[in-house]
């Protein structure tokens, strides 16, 4: 049976990559570039979101209404996001459109013209979305918390930039963070559908042609250090998470602790919501999650929970986090397995899904993982496995942020005595 995903590396370095998708009447597609908010210095902070707004403002022959217009007009979906570790340029079309979706993305990858009254404009949004996040509790305690475990460092800053970096962010800033990073061996262009590989390569070499061949991505390398942040605000919520050091993508003990996040707290049946929202009542949200990047991971739990309710959270938290170091059981494993498995399974069948996944995989492992090389490595990870990761985590120099009315939230030392005892 012939492989549906195939791998071109054009002579500019910019490698293409597509999986044939017979059963569906679309195209996604994406250049995916490995640039994003660690790779910015500190003056650069937010460049790469930045960059991610204007790229929609207009190139040398479209207006940003052409653009969106161009898109829509043939009902298709264009957007971008920025990460830790690169930013993504998608657009989702019928398969009959599949040119005009490569052109586009083409286009305003080398031929954005940075108008200043758009730059200006758009300026104003970001500060808006700036404001936004931060009179969002439960989103901009992520921020504080990614601060204070990773601490003057580009690692720990945040991805839409500080106020003050925005408000001074030139237009030389960006193109020349753009002109280092936006190259051809720094980006990888995918896609996934009902499509011929051979014409995706022939109109990404051809509209494409302009993307600089050597960009000058820096990684400086993460230090996690960890640490505490608190802020006391008049809220009904305090919003609290809890992190330590964990794995890097290609750790050994990735799929261990993937499956370690799930069974504390991956949904409605780990053990986190049953004992602490379900049984006691204690808060409206909890769950936990493990963010892999190059060199290093961050393992993160958080709590949205009232005042006092605060008091009884964390002996309970404490006391899971101690139990699963000890034992995990096999129907726990069993079930956690089952989700992971769907989870991967059902993303297959998502052109827009496929296309992430065939670029982040090439991104970080130079190679496709077969679906089935990743199955065989969730089934081999047995009880002790997840015991032992737990225990290597646990024992982690924690991170602790909190925000809101948090006058019943241990110190990181209480904390740190708490878990060691």
């Amino acid at each position: 049976m012939t492989d549906p995903v195939k791998i071109t590396r054009l002579p500019s370095g910019l490698l293409v990559a597509t999986e044939y998708m017979d059963r569906v009447e679309t195209i996604s597609m994406g250049a995916y570039v490995a640039a994003g908010t660690r790779h910015e210095t500190e003056i650069e902070n937010g460049a790469s979101h930045f960059l991610e707004h204007m790229a929609f403002k207009g190139t040398q022959t479209r207006s940003a209404i052409n653009i969106a217009e161009e898109v829509e007009n043939v009902g298709g979906h264009i957007n971008a996001y920025t990460a830790r570790e690169l930013t993504a340029y998608y657009i989702k079309l019928l398969k009959e459109d599949h040119e005009l979706g490569v052109d586009i993305l083409g286009d305003i990858l080398t031929h954005s013209i940075f108008d200043p009254q758009e730059m200006e404009r758009e300026r104003g949004v970001i500060l808006q979305e700036i404001g936004q996040a931060n009179d969002s509790p439960d989103d901009i305690v992520f921020d504080h918390f990614q601060a204070t475990a990773y601490p003057n460092q580009p690692m720990g800053r945040p991805t839409l930039g500080s106020e003050a970096h925005i408000r001074n962010m030139t237009r030389e800033i960006l193109q020349n963070y753009m002109h280092n990073n936006y190259a051809a061996n720094n980006t990888i262009f995918a896609a996934a559908g009902n499509l011929q590989h051979d014409q995706i390569v022939a109109l990404v070499e051809k509209y494409f042609k302009d993307l600089p061949i050597n960009g000058r991505t820096s990684t400086v390398p993460a230090h996690y250090q960890g640490g505490e942040f608190r802020e006391e605000r008049e809220l009904d919520q305090a919003n609290i998470v809890l992190g330590f050091p964990s794995v890097h993508h290609e750790h050994p003990d990735y799929y261990a602790v993937i499956l370690l996040s799930t069974i504390l707290g991956g949904g409605m049946s780990s053990r986190l919501f049953q004992e602490i929202r379900e049984k006691r009542g204690l808060v409206y949200s909890v769950y936990a999650y493990n963010i892999t990047h190059q060199d290093d991971g961050l393992f993160g739990i958080y709590v949205g929970t009232g005042e006092e309710q605060t008091k009884e959270l964390f002996p309970v938290l404490i006391e899971e986090i101690k139990k699963i170091q000890q034992q995990v059981m096999p129907d726990e494993l069993k079930r956690t397995r089952a989700q992971l498995k769907s989870s991967l399974l059902m993303s297959l069948e998502s052109t827009a899904n496929r296309c992430e996944q065939i670029a982040r995989q090439l991104q970080i492992y130079k190679r496709i993982l077969p679906t089935q090389e990743v199955i065989e490595k969730i089934n081999a990870i047995t009880t002790e496995d997840i015991c032992r990761v737990a225990r290597q985590i646990f024992h982690g120099k924690p991170t602790l942020a909190s925000l809101g009315p948090i006058r019943n939230v241990p110190s990181i030392n209480n904390l740190t005595e708490s878990l060691i005892a």
